[in-house]
C-alpha cells in the first residue's frame, strides 16, 4: 500500500512539474551586471526573459556627421535622463537610413558609464510594457525601452498598451524608465483619405478632427520630444562616406578618389543615406585592404 502511494505521489508531482512548465511565469530581473543592452524576448510558453545584449554595437556620437541638430536634443534629454532631471520619452521620425537608430546606440554607449541602460522591445511584445517596467523600476539605472521602426496597423494590441505607459495609466509614471522610438511615420498608425470625412465644421467655420483621427495622432502626443531626420543632400552624403572612410582606416587621397564610386553606389541603391554610405565605405575599404 506504502509503494502504491508512493508511486502515486511520484507521478503526481511529475504532472505538476509538466504543467508548471507551460504555465506563463513571471518576468523576473536578470543578472544587470551582465551587459549594458538587454533584448526582451517571448518563450513559447508564453513567459518573456530579458536576454543580455553581450556585443552592443560600437556606435560613438563623434561617428555620427550631418545630424548635428538632431543630435544636440537626444543629448541634452539623455544627459537630464541620467541626472535625475525631468526628461520626454523620444519619438525619431523621418527618412530610413538617417542615423535614427545609430544615434540612440551612440547615445548608450557614451552614457553607460553614467548608468543608462538599455533594453530593446519588439513591437509585438509591447503588451508586456507594464511587466518590464515593474522589473525594472526598483533599480538605481536609468532604462531606455527602446523601439525600432515602430509603426501600427489597426487593432494592435502593442498600440494602447504604449500608450498607458507613456501617459494614460493610473500608475505615476516611472522616474528611471523613459521610451525611446523610432519610426518612418510621424503619426504611428497608417492614414486614409477616408479618415478626413470624419472631420466636422464649427457655426463659425472652425473644422473639428473626428474620433478616428483623435485616436491616430494621440499617441505620438505622448512623446514629449519629437527629432525630425531629412534626407542628405550629395554634399553630405559624401562628408558621411568620407567620415567612415577615415574610420575604416582608408587614407586621404583614396577617399578623394572614392567620391565618384561613392556617387555611383547611392545612384544605384537610389538613396543617400548615411546607411548607404556606410555601406559603401566598407565595400570600399575592404577592397582596399584597409
Amino acid at each position: 500500500m506504502t509503494d502504491r502511494f508512493d508511486q502515486l505521489i511520484a507521478r503526481a508531482e511529475q504532472l505538476i512539474s509538466r504543467i508548471e512548465a507551460v504555465l506563463p511565469r513571471p518576468l523576473s530581473a536578470p543578472d544587470w551586471s551582465a551587459a549594458i543592452a538587454w533584448r526582451y524576448r517571448r518563450r513559447s510558453g508564453g513567459h518573456g526573459v530579458l536576454e543580455p545584449v553581450r556585443h552592443v554595437a560600437g556606435m560613438r556620437l563623434s561617428d555620427l556627421k550631418e545630424i548635428d541638430a538632431q543630435k544636440e536634443k537626444i543629448q541634452r534629454n539623455t544627459q537630464q535622463f541620467v541626472d535625475g532631471r525631468p526628461a520626454n520619452n523620444v519619438l525619431l521620425t523621418g527618412a530610413r537610413g538617417t542615423g535614427k537608430s545609430s544615434l540612440i546606440k551612440a547615445c548608450l554607449n557614451s552614457y553607460a558609464p553614467q548608468g543608462l541602460r538599455l533594453i530593446e522591445v519588439d513591437k509585438a511584445d509591447l503588451t508586456d510594457l507594464p511587466d518590464i517596467v515593474e522589473v525594472v523600476s526598483g533599480r538605481p539605472e536609468k532604462f531606455i525601452i527602446y523601439c525600432d521602426d515602430l509603426s501600427f496597423e489597426e487593432g494592435e494590441g502593442g498600440y494602447k498598451a504604449l500608450k498607458s505607459i507613456l501617459d494614460g495609466s493610473v500608475a505615476a509614471s516611472t522616474p528611471n524608465v523613459l521610451v525611446y522610438a523610432t519610426s518612418n511615420r510621424r503619426h504611428l498608425l497608417p492614414e486614409q483619405m477616408k479618415d478626413n470625412l470624419s472631420y466636422t465644421t464649427a457655426p463659425d467655420g472652425e473644422i473639428h478632427p473626428g474620433e478616428v483621427v483623435e485616436e491616430k495622432i494621440s499617441l505620438s502626443e505622448r512623446f514629449g520630444l519629437w527629432v525630425s531626420f531629412y534626407p542628405f543632400s550629395q554634399d553630405e552624403y559624401l562628408a558621411i562616406v568620407a567620415q567612415w572612410l577615415s574610420a575604416l582606416g582608408v587614407g586621404s587621397q583614396d577617399i578623394e578618389a572614392a567620391r565618384p564610386q561613392a556617387l555611383v553606389w547611392a545612384l544605384e541603391r537610389g538613396s543617400r543615406s548615411g546607411r548607404v554610405a556606410y555601406q559603401f565605405a566598407r565595400d570600399f575599404a575592404g577592397r582596399q585592404g584597409a
